[in-house]
């Protein structure tokens, strides 16, 4: 059974820097858009970042929500079938929880995605 699983969240303060992983496994996820996604509170999930692997030209493709672009970097380990985002210079407003997410399609929204994790608290203190 496909299967992603964040972790790295926690409580840092503004400024600081945080990396979160998402493990999948279950089945194959190369040819899939992977993202992360993040919901604040009696907020809308919004997107954050996504990347896809692009075959021809053997690079990723990454994009980024205008909200921190410059400040946050998608990555990926093949090896280890593991998707990071690594978080700096964070803000408060950037306190959610953040979810990793896998999709066929590339798109920026959430109903693009076919499979989810559980999620991981991000809390930043001012």
């Amino acid at each position: 059974q496909a299967q992603l699983v964040e972790s790295g969240g926690g409580l840092v303060q503004a400024g600081g820097s945080l990396r979160l992983s998402c493990a999948a496994s279950g089945r194959s996820f190369t040819g899939y858009t992977m993202g992360w996604f993040r919901q604040a509170p009696g907020k809308e999930r919004e997107f954050v970042a996504r990347m896809r692997w692009n075959a021809i030209n053997s690079y990723y493709t990454t994009y980024y929500a205008d909200s921190v672009k410059g400040r946050f970097t998608i990555s990926g380990d093949n090896a280890k079938n593991t998707v990071y985002l690594q978080m700096n210079s964070l803000k408060p407003e950037d306190t959610a929880v953040y979810y990793c997410a896998a999709g066929r399609t590339s798109g920026s929204y959430s109903s693009l995605y076919d499979y989810w994790g559980q999620g991981t608290q991000v809390t930043v203190s001012s």
